[in-house]
């Protein structure tokens, strides 16, 4: 039995973001109900409106396009778009920096672009720190602003969110920082170039990243705690970028912050860049050193593709920012 045109409109209206079907959805299900009457078949009518809500998500997403009236809106979507970005960045680079720092604690490594690397992953790494630290003070400032003027009910979500994930993130990673592997490595000259503190809260917080999901039987013999940690981790993670992402959001950043995030952006894309290079320089290069301490693995060029495609999307999401009506030459 066929579905009703009024049904079939309303599964092709769903490629489109619930924004939009907000405002337009009314009238585009008449328009699909009378098409759908008078052609019950149409591939091409599909894919119309599949390409249509693909190009609306897009757009929603601050990636493309100009989906919303007023632009801060498009431009806080496009910085949403960016933190979420690098927040996937940054937590395959740091499973990939506290991997190295864990051989570098160990023994020196025999290849140059290794050395090479790790100096540039550890210089971004810090760089990264200083830029998130200076992107969140204005926010924090906005939001709790906004708390005082009223809108806490609107905000309490995403702030708990935020809040649990940060909690959990932080417990967690300090507890299970102290069977970093690092731990008691042979002395070398160059060896406090990362501090053990910082390497093992990393390496704690990124064990998720791991190969060990497509072996089962390996992964079986860890203790029940650090399993759970695993699984539990990337959940508080998503739960601090969600909640960050709905709070600038519903926050409604002034257009004088949204100006100094974009400038953050683009010199985040820039400290990407130089983190990936890194990453490239000992996986093409690097060798796998010393007592195989500095071995690259499947997961380790997984991780640099996903990083790839991330700055890709990011690097687009800042281009859209600065294309919007608040940039710096514009107000």
């Amino acid at each position: 039995m066929k579905a009703a045109p009024a049904q079939r409109a309303a599964w092709l209206l769903r490629w489109y973001p619930r924004g939009w079907r907000a405002r337009y959805g009314d009238e585009f299900t008449e328009l699909l109900i009378a098409d759908i009457t008078e052609r019950p078949q149409s591939w091409t009518r599909a894919a119309d409106v599949m390409r249509g809500g693909i190009t609306a998500r897009i757009a929603g997403a601050g990636l493309g396009g100009c989906s919303l009236a007023d632009g801060t809106d498009q431009v806080s979507a496009s910085l949403v778009s960016l933190a979420c970005c690098a927040a996937v960045f940054l937590g395959l680079g740091a499973a990939i920096w506290s991997q190295l720092t864990i051989g570098w604690q160990w023994s020196a490594p025999d290849a140059r672009a290794t050395t090479v690397a790790l100096v540039m992953l550890s210089a971004a790494m810090l760089a990264f720190t200083v830029l998130a630290a200076a992107a969140a003070a204005p926010v924090m400032w906005c939001v709790a602003a906004r708390v005082s003027c009223g809108h806490a009910k609107r905000l309490a979500a995403p702030l708990l969110f935020t809040a649990a994930g940060v909690a959990v993130m932080f417990v967690g990673a300090r507890h299970f920082g102290n069977g970093w592997p690092g731990t008691g490595g042979h002395a070398w000259a160059r060896q406090g170039l990362v501090p053990g503190g910082v390497a093992a809260f990393c390496w704690a917080a990124t064990l998720s990243v791991s190969a060990y999901w497509a072996h089962p039987a390996a992964l079986a013999a860890f203790p029940a705690a650090e399993l759970a940690w695993m699984a539990v981790s990337p959940v508080a993670m998503a739960c601090v970028v969600g909640g960050t992402a709905m709070a600038i959001r519903r926050a409604g950043l002034p257009a004088s912050v949204l100006r100094y995030e974009i400038r953050l952006g683009v010199a985040a894309c820039v400290m990407m860049v130089v983190f990936l290079s890194g990453c490239c320089a000992w996986l093409i290069d690097g060798g796998p050193g010393p007592r195989n301490l500095f071995h690259a693995g499947a997961i380790d060029i997984a991780a640099a593709a996903v990083m790839a495609v991330a700055l890709a999307v990011a690097q687009q999401a800042v281009r859209q920012a600065l294309r919007s009506g608040v940039t710096p030459a514009t107000r």
